[in-house]
């Protein structure tokens, strides 16, 4: 077995540190790019969702470097990502590659022995410990909190920070120290350190900069070249951004919900626009839009790609939520068509919204 897996976010960090630790064979995935979503277009049918594109374009990028299987978190209900899978193999046996896929869904959703038997079959290809295993999954448990904290820190502190780019500069180093790690318990140590240096960035606590909540379709947040880097440019302008759905959100989530615990708060502020579930995470998204506007920020910035029904039901939700709190917010749809120059110049239209309401608050 020599595994890969797709970009999701700081889920590669984890990955890696596993597979590192349990001498795993596997191909790490080059970060998303224009090469990976070209590829994907190709083979892809023209109105499946962005990030399908993307990651088929991946798969076989790390097929050419000798992967043969391919490991993918899963999704029930109503949305196509819980597809991918079936799709992706069909489309990649037509072009003459025999790929194994793992798909770990919800336990809540597949029962806890199917999901035990998937992750052994990864489990079995290791010829280490019990104890290191487990060492080794608590490790990467560990480095997925540690290093989603180190960016929500600095996403966050961005804006009151008293060095322009310092915040950008360390979450940058971070990641890049991060990924040359070749065992977990180094990657955590390295993250312990710049946890350490994010916490002890000089601010000042009485800037009031621009604070947007960022909300929307999982895959689109988390990957940053699908949203073109929209949280690295908030930071070069000063704004502080924050989001719920990150990786380490979405791995208690999962675990919470075969005891239906999972997302409380998100689904108590969403029971009155939303109350139920609608696939994806289309709930979430408008229990985020609610909490931001209770809690101080001046927007939300909703990012999907197109054609995900999930969010076009969010979507035709949010200026209800927009109207009844008074609370902008600027919906993004994206797929390889759009253009990087429009998509910003909408951005820039909507921050200088923003900052007349702001101005004319403190006025």
């Amino acid at each position: 077995m020599k595994i890969t897996f797709p970009n999701l976010g700081n889920t590669i960090y984890a990955a890696k540190a596993v597979f590192d630790n349990l001498g795993i064979d596997y191909v790490l995935p080059e970060a998303s790019s224009k090469k990976c979503l070209e590829l994907g277009s190709l083979y892809s049918s023209e109105d499946i969702c962005l990030p399908f594109k993307i990651m088929l374009g991946a798969y076989i990028d790390c097929i050419k470097r000798g992967a043969d299987t391919i490991l993918l978190t899963g999704s029930c209900g109503p949305c196509r990502f819980g597809e991918y899978c079936e799709l992706q193999m069909n489309l990649l046996n037509k072009l003459g590659h025999n790929i194994d896929f793992i798909v770990l869904d919800r336990p809540s959703a597949i029962g806890k022995t199917e999901f035990s038997n998937r992750l052994k079959k990864i489990s079995n290809e290791s010829n280490v410990s019990n104890y290191k295993k487990f060492k080794t999954l608590y490790l990467a448990y560990k480095i997925i909190n540690l290093i989603d904290y180190i960016e929500k820190s600095a996403r966050f502190k961005a804006g009151f920070e008293l060095k322009k780019g310092e915040c950008k500069r360390i979450l940058e180093s971070c990641k890049k120290s991060a990924i040359k790690c070749n065992t977990a318990e180094s990657m955590f140590d390295i993250l312990i350190k710049y946890k350490h240096m994010i916490n002890h960035v000089p601010i000042d606590v009485n800037k009031k900069p621009l604070k947007i909540s960022i909300i929307g379709e999982i895959y689109t947040i988390l990957e940053p070249f699908s949203n073109f880097y929209i949280e690295n440019k908030l930071m070069d302008l000063g704004i502080s951004t924050t989001k719920t759905l990150t990786p380490s959100w979405w791995f208690k989530d999962a675990i919470l919900s075969y005891l239906k615990l999972n997302s409380l708060n998100l689904k108590f502020n969403s029971r009155k626009y939303l109350p139920y579930y609608i696939g994806g995470h289309g709930r979430e998204c408008i229990g985020e839009a609610v909490i931001a506007s209770n809690s101080g920020f001046d927007g939300a910035v909703q990012l999907f790609p197109m054609g995900c029904m999930p969010e076009i039901v969010s979507k035709s939700i949010l200026p209800t939520i927009s109207k009844d709190k008074d609370f902008p917010i600027l919906s993004l749809i994206i797929d390889e068509m759009t253009g990087d120059t429009g998509y910003m110049t909408r951005i820039e239209a909507f921050i200088d919204l923003l900052e007349r309401r702001k101005d004319r608050c403190i006025i």
